[in-house]
């Protein structure tokens, strides 16, 4: 795929987060519920762990710049970049048919868990709790529940998603034909 193609992806995928994550979400004081993960998800799948990582780190400085929900936390940006990277170490397709439906669930599945534990749970538990001052036991406790209930959901629908757009985006993006 042309670095053109690259470029362009990315900035419909960036857009796609933008919205996605600061107009199309329920945001409450201690959590956030949005379907941003598709965005990035999908470019994690399709470009890989540079791309995305760009992709959530503009989305997230961008999305802060021009609709801000509050003051500006670099911890949420460096939890966002680290999302990215294990979203697109586990779930890069390099070739088309890289490897097999069962593989691409049980990758899915694991970059899931681990950026529902590592980042969701963990860092930006800490960073709430820096930035609210609330104990971070008692909103790590309120967000455990929140990510065993996401954690099936985004394995399901990017699952169904990346199925669904598998056939269009080999035909023309992935293809040689600029």
């Amino acid at each position: 795929m042309s670095k053109n193609k690259k470029i362009i992806l990315t900035a419909i995928l960036l857009a796609m987060l933008i919205i996605l994550s600061r107009f199309l979400s329920i945001k409450t004081p201690i959590t956030k519920i949005s379907f941003a993960f598709i965005p990035t998800m999908l470019c994690a799948v399709w470009l890989g762990p540079k791309w995305t990582v760009l992709l959530n780190v503009l989305g997230d400085v961008i999305g802060a710049t021009l609709f801000p929900t509050g003051p500006y936390f670099i911890g949420y940006t460096i939890s966002t970049a680290i999302a990215g990277f294990i979203y697109g170490i586990f779930l890069h397709k390099k070739q088309a048919n890289a490897y097999s439906d069962k593989k691409f669930i049980i990758r899915l599945t694991i970059s899931t868990v681990l950026v529902a534990v590592i980042v969701n749970m963990g860092l930006n538990t800490l960073w709430t709790s820096i930035t609210a001052g609330k104990a971070f036991q008692a909103l790590f406790l309120t967000r455990v529940p929140k990510q065993l209930i996401m954690i099936p959901i985004h394995i399901v629908v990017i699952f169904c998603i990346e199925r669904l757009l598998r056939e269009p985006f080999d035909k023309y993006i992935r293809s040689d034909n600029d």
